[in-house]
């Protein structure tokens, strides 16, 4: 679901849609802490491979920028599929987000 790469990126490889939200919190918490835990103090989530999300990603995608950010880090956001960016223009969400 989500996978460190060689370079430190987090790679998440699910659909960002209401059927995997739960899980896909959750990995996402655990990659992030884990790489907190490497001292890390940016992380950056590489979305180039999600083929599908809906607006239930993007609180996803929220909340773990919340995590990173109660803990002093800064989560950058790489290779977002276009219908993710529309969906965060459409809730006026850009300012809150870090798109690399």
């Amino acid at each position: 679901m989500i996978r460190q790469e060689a370079d430190g990126r987090l790679r998440v490889e699910a659909p960002m849609t209401l059927a995997n939200a739960r899980l896909l919190l959750q990995a996402g918490q655990t990659a992030l802490q884990a790489a907190l835990q490497a001292g890390q103090k940016t992380c950056t989530l590489e979305l180039s491979g999600v083929v599908s999300v809906d607006s239930s990603g993007l609180a996803v995608l929220l909340d773990w920028q919340r995590f990173c950010r109660a803990r002093g880090a800064r989560l950058y956001v790489a290779g977002a599929p276009e219908n993710l960016r529309l969906l965060a223009d459409l809730y006026d969400l850009n300012p809150l987000l870090e798109w690399a």
